[in-house]
């Protein structure tokens, strides 16, 4: 059987190994990229970070207590894609099959490759020793004949690690593998398995695909799969924009309608502004609250033409902020906005997978 070789990139800790390589005196020291205020939140974090239990999208308050000593740099972000788009010309001269997932993390398909290699193992290897050679950072990689098990493989000897699933491995690799490892699995589908008895691949081997749907719903027919090592997702040199939004974490948790107001005009002409940008048009906008108990609620509206100003992105917001009926009973803490669902020509490819937020301005 001709299997396909993939390779995911995945590079070590790409925001904060920037500011350690651009500033020597950050070097072996806890660095997170973010804005160390009362509301702050952690965008990446150094292994000398991770060291002590601070991980990106962690609260800065909590980053402080858990590293008294933590230094926080202010993310660049333009920097940031200047050494993704090098690391994306390193890629592009093996293959044109490159998926980015985001600035710091990509799928490769070198099947067939425009070097002729047959070694995936060997092409990996190249990729690793040139990101370093150009950029003086570090990758990880991972290899294997699909993408399920070439982004678990990336992630198996961080940092700068390289690691390989063959095909005649797979099942007894996949069959030990804790089921949180599993791509789509997350904390609370990994609590709900456990509670079923799903700790392992094995384990959820046992279940029927039919039985993994009634529990999980769709998800469940990807477990199924995943847990025989069947993934058959390409590998999407261009992948379309599906959704854009900003959202900002409030310095004061937000009790008055006219405040509320004012934070969703800031973010109406910010995500207009990215939209017009980048020639994103959608008919569905989705209004996040975040209130000071940390609960988030979502609502959305479609509309039959494409939401293209600020004005209309404004007004379709501030219906859905009235909607809801117990606004003035609770502060709110974060708010945001998502425009969705557009038509494959009207968005455009998506060259960095970077989330937008007010808290890390691009």
């Amino acid at each position: 059987m001709n299997h396909k070789k993939i390779i995911h990139i995945d590079m070590d800790a790409f925001y904060a190994s920037i500011e350690q390589r651009d500033n020597p005196q950050l070097r072996g020291k806890p660095v997170a990229v973010g804005y160390g205020e009362k509301r702050g939140v952690v965008a990446a974090a150094s292994y000398e970070a991770r060291k002590y239990g601070v991980y990106s999208a962690m609260a800065s308050v909590t980053a402080l207590r858990k590293c008294p000593h933590i230094i926080f740099v202010m993310p660049r972000f333009d920097i940031y894609r200047n050494v993704s788009n090098q690391i994306m010309q390193i890629f592009l001269e093996y293959t044109d099959k490159v998926e980015p997932l985001s600035l710091d993390e990509a799928f490769l398909d070198v099947t067939v490759n425009h070097r002729g290699l047959r070694s995936a193992t060997m092409i990996a290897k190249e990729i690793k020793q040139k990101i370093f050679n150009r950029t003086r950072l570090t990758a990880s990689a991972g290899v294997s004949y699909n993408k399920f098990l070439a982004k678990i493989a990336s992630d198996y000897n961080k940092p700068d690690g390289l690691f390989v699933i063959e095909p005649d491995k797979a099942e007894d690799f996949i069959e030990k593998l804790p089921v949180e490892k599993f791509f789509g699995v997350g904390k609370v589908t990994a609590a709900r398995m456990a509670e079923l008895g799903i700790k392992t691949g094995q384990e959820l081997k046992q279940w029927s695909e039919i039985d993994l749907v009634k529990e999980f719903g769709k998800a469940g027919i990807a477990y199924y799969h995943f847990a025989r090592g069947v993934d058959e997702r390409e590998v999407e040199s261009e992948r379309v924009r599906k959704s854009l939004g900003a959202e900002e974490t409030f310095l004061e948790d937000l009790g008055e309608i006219v405040d509320m107001l004012a934070a969703l005009d800031e973010i109406s002409r910010e995500v207009s502004r990215r939209a017009e940008k980048r020639k994103f048009f959608a008919k569905t906008l989705t209004l996040k609250i975040k209130y000071a108990d940390f609960t988030i609620i979502t609502r959305s509206k479609t509309v039959s033409h494409y939401i293209k100003t600020y004005q209309e992105m404004f007004e379709l917001g501030k219906e859905l902020l009235l909607q809801i009926d117990d606004l003035e009973e609770k502060k709110i803490r974060l708010m945001g906005l998502t425009l969705k669902n557009a038509d494959a020509d009207a968005g455009q490819p998506m060259v960095d997978g970077i989330q937008l937020s007010l808290d890390f301005k691009d």
